[in-house]
């Protein structure tokens, strides 16, 4: 789940770093990974299957590809918004492009990507467990095994057990994206 999440930042991060600042590039660049949004996550999992087999790679893709929108729209977005007369100041004094981008585009734009990835992560946890159905890893293990034995008294308790844990875990990363934002969002930008 977090290499997922990680992979999806950089990968949308990139994206949204080299589309921006065209509006023909940013409009593709949503649509695309708005595109992947339309395929539910149970046809894509039997889409990857036969491509990549059972097991953690087909779950690594699908949960990349679904977390790949809000995180390449947040990027642009929040790049979009910053002014440019900071960045034509940083210019003014010297810094070339790299650093613009990298100490104050990047640095403005943090707490729109950071959101990005909070709903990223939520999205994500919710697809993780229909993971289960391509033997991927993850909680969804424990709901799919209790359907599987409706009629039995184990039945609801294990499956119920598995999206009490979904939904803690989720709270849980989200609590730790707040900290992260707290910790590295500068107080002038809050």
């Amino acid at each position: 789940m977090i290499q997922c999440l990680l992979l999806a930042t950089v990968i949308g991060v990139c994206v949204g770093i080299l589309v921006y600042r065209s509006p023909a590039g940013s409009a593709l660049a949503t649509a695309l990974s708005s595109t992947i949004l339309t395929v539910p996550s149970f046809a894509l999992l039997g889409l990857l299957i036969p491509i990549l087999g059972l097991g953690v790679p087909p779950t690594v893709i699908a949960l990349t590809l679904y977390s790949l929108l809000p995180i390449v729209r947040n990027t642009i977005v929040g790049l979009g918004a910053v002014d440019p007369s900071v960045t034509d100041a940083a210019k003014g004094i010297g810094m070339n492009r790299f650093r613009v981008l990298t100490r104050i585009e990047l640095v403005l734009a943090w707490p729109s990507i950071l959101t990005g990835m909070r709903v990223s992560t939520q999205m994500a946890m919710g697809i993780l467990a229909i993971a289960a159905y391509a033997k991927g890893p993850g909680l969804g293990n424990l709901i799919f095994s209790g359907l599987s034995r409706v009629g039995s008294p184990t039945a609801v308790p294990q499956a119920l057990t598995g999206t009490v844990l979904i939904v803690v875990l989720a709270l849980i990363l989200d609590g730790i994206y707040v900290l992260i934002g707290r910790f590295t969002t500068s107080k002038g930008i809050r």
